[in-house]
């Protein structure tokens, strides 16, 4: 599609004159060569087949070098294509071959066979232009007379008018000629970019400014480009400019591409990906990534882009010291997004962990297996290695190496080191993985740490229970409620309004003794360790001091919760690094499907904005409220088992009424829109 000059003058600079771009009128394609050449264009659209490499008898052409020049091929006075012309310089190479009789005899060969050194010299050239989505190659035929043909010595130039190619993009051409003698040559070049689309950052911002008159109509499309697979559309609008495009900087990833097309049949698109060394965008690439344990075996690296990666197994111990790497006995093992990766494990562990590394920097560690498995255990892991004639050793790893069994050493796993062995021997370890080269074991140190203190922890067990009896007999109940019950606040961020609504709900409770976690409070945290990772933190730490996980519906929660329960896996869509409950769906289902969420979850939705019946039954297992007209029976399951007099919770219920209004009046009732009763607005004429 040509395209209008004023856009074609924007791109090549402020005066097109100055740079005496030369135009080609119609559309026709040609060729032309140096003085003394003669050149004919026999096919200008070819099939795109490189012959092998065969040495030819005699002399012949060869490229030797490629130029390219930047012309205009104009349909009108005013419409314009940018196109590239070619020029390939040619030489001669090779040698005549000489007669045999003349070698032997040294006499003179017969006249005949001096005919091919008067001949002319011919060649067939083949140009191939390559331009996403678009390849071309055509072919030129070049005569030498032989008053040109001197062997290494360059003859000249053959040019071809011309390849068109879009705004911005990426153009390759290679040329080599036939006969053939070595192989082709090789050339990239960037054309200039549309000075109409600009991208540039605003602090956390970033705008993509469509400079064009207002009676210009563009479609705008942002995609994911993949290296395997097909581009993962991101957004797609059509507009008419001027537009300007705001993005959030935390949206930015590597492989974020930018197609631009004016809306007109047959047109051009430009393609620009101009994130791919912006420090930002790799940091979000590895904050979006995430590791998905699929089978016992199997798992895969979850990531927008691809990704330079390699991963490994590591044994993580109780206590906060580092993952240590089980490299050897296994090794490192190279990373595909969305590609599954096997591990021969014939055991899962919770303590065995994944290590994703790229550049030698860990960048992703996830225990995929403590979500199935549970906590991390007091287990100490035995390295078996075997050599030639059934030589086996044995060591145990701990935070300062792996110790060898036997052992003098004054280690946890040294001391007890007797001990481990001979529950290796009578089975009593759990054998993780095995092969030729050796084996790894768990075995359990919690009976040993029992029987050394059982005397001393008993006695220290029945003090403080003693302690504790008087404690509470002289406090009174509000003292010793006051730390309150632990509650985990998660809800779908449908807007704004929506996220300010949960934002005083959950203070209201704070007020309260509870001890509420919700991700509006801890971004920071968030954004440094991904959703899933503090999803999975906050929820093992709330269940484990006996509290309870608030499940806070809205239509776009349900929305989710529907599609995952529709397929059966992950809601479409990669997590935002603020996604939480996205991010909580692959545990909280497990609960539910499994009936371990019953006293452990509680649902909740606001009148007026979702009804109960509207939560998918898998949900409806545990009492679900509405809010606020339920809030006494809410607040009571929420402060359980102990739970306060009724008088006291009806109390209660009206203070976080009365601090829930103001934020409920915004949000169905914004500033500018009537007041209800006045039929309109949400909720008019239907009595609530």
């Amino acid at each position: 599609m040509p395209v209008p000059w004023f856009l074609l003058s924007l791109a090549l600079g402020r005066s097109p004159i100055v740079l005496s771009l030369e135009r080609l009128v119609g559309p026709q394609d040609a060729t032309h060569c140096s003085p003394g050449l003669s050149c004919h264009l026999w096919d200008s659209d070819i099939l795109c087949l490189p012959g092998d490499i065969v040495p030819a008898p005699g002399p012949v052409l060869a490229p030797t070098h490629l130029q390219t020049e930047l012309v205009l091929r104009c349909r009108k006075e005013t419409y314009c294509d940018l196109c590239v012309r070619v020029a390939v310089h040619l030489a001669v190479h090779g040698h005549w071959e000489e007669p045999e009789d003349e070698e032997k005899f040294g006499g003179a060969a017969d006249p005949g066979v001096e005919e091919p050194r008067n001949a002319s010299l011919q060649a067939q050239v083949v140009l191939s232009f390559q331009a996403y989505p678009t390849t071309r190659c055509v072919l030129l035929e070049v005569q030498v007379p032989a008053a040109l043909v001197q062997f290494g010595q360059s003859v000249g130039s053959v040019v071809y008018d011309c390849f068109e190619a879009a705004l911005g993009s990426e153009v390759r051409i290679w040329s080599y000629t036939q006969p053939r003698y070595e192989k082709e040559l090789n050339l990239t070049q960037q054309l200039p970019a549309l000075p109409w689309l600009n991208v540039s950052a605003d602090g956390d911002n970033v705008h993509l400014v469509l400079n064009v008159s207002e009676e210009q109509h563009f479609g705008l499309s942002l995609y994911w480009n993949q290296v395997q697979g097909p581009p993962k559309p991101r957004w797609h609008k059509n507009l008419t400019g001027p537009q300007i495009i705001t993005l959030n900087h935390t949206d930015l990833v590597p492989c974020l591409c930018i197609q631009v097309w004016p809306l007109e049949p047959d047109s051009v698109r430009t393609n620009i990906c101009p994130f791919r060394e912006d420090p930002r965008a790799h940091q979000n690439l590895w904050r979006a990534a995430r590791l998905r344990l699929l089978t016992l075996q199997s798992w895969l690296l979850d990531a927008p882009c691809s990704l330079p990666a390699e991963a490994a197994l590591c044994w993580q111990a109780p206590g906060g010291d580092p993952c240590q790497p089980l490299v050897p006995p296994l090794s490192w093992e190279n990373v595909t997004v969305d590609k599954v990766l096997e591990f021969p494990l014939l055991k899962g562990h919770p303590n065995l962990c994944v290590q994703v590394n790229s550049w030698e920097k860990l960048q992703l560690q996830e225990c995929l297996w403590a979500d199935s498995l549970g906590p991390l255990k007091d287990d100490v892991l035995l390295l078996e290695t075997r050599g030639p004639q059934d030589n086996r050793s044995l060591c145990a790893l701990e935070p300062s190496g792996c110790t060898s069994l036997p052992s003098k050493a004054s280690t946890r796993a040294a001391r007890l080191g007797e001990y481990l062995l001979q529950d290796l021997q009578s089975g009593q370890c759990l054998q993780l993985w095995d092969n030729d080269l050796g084996a790894l074991w768990a075995c359990s140190m919690d009976k040993y740490i029992h029987k050394r203190w059982a005397l001393l922890w008993l006695a220290c067990l029945l003090f403080a229970a003693a302690l504790s009896l008087i404690l509470l007999l002289k406090k009174d109940h509000a003292k010793a409620a006051a730390r309150g019950r632990a509650a985990l606040l998660l809800y779908s961020a449908d807007d704004s309004g929506f996220e300010r609504l949960v934002g005083a709900l959950a203070s209201a409770l704070c007020q309260l003794p509870l001890r509420v976690a919700v991700d509006l409070w801890s971004r920071r945290e968030m954004s440094a360790q991904g959703p899933v990772a503090w999803f999975h933190a906050q929820r093992r730490q709330t269940l484990q001091e006996g509290g309870v996980v608030v499940l806070l519906f809205s239509p776009g929660a349900v929305a989710l919760c529907s599609e995952w329960l529709q397929d059966g896996m992950s809601a479409p869509g990669a997590h935002g690094p603020h996604d939480a409950f996205r991010a909580s769906l692959s545990c909280v289902l497990p609960d539910f499907l499994q009936g371990r969420a019953p006293g452990r979850y509680v649902g909740a939705c606001f009148d007026r904005l979702l009804h109960p019946d509207s939560v998918p039954a898998l949900f409806r297992t545990v009492p679900v409220f509405s809010l606020p007209s339920q809030l006494p029976d809410f607040l009571g399951a929420l402060q359980q088992p102990r739970a306060p007099r009724p008088r006291r919770l009806q109390e209660r219920a009206e203070h976080v009424s009365r601090a829930l209004q103001p934020a409920l009046d915004s949000y169905f009732h914004p500033p500018g829109t009537p007041a209800p009763g006045r039929g309109v607005g949400p909720g008019a004429g239907d009595g609530t």
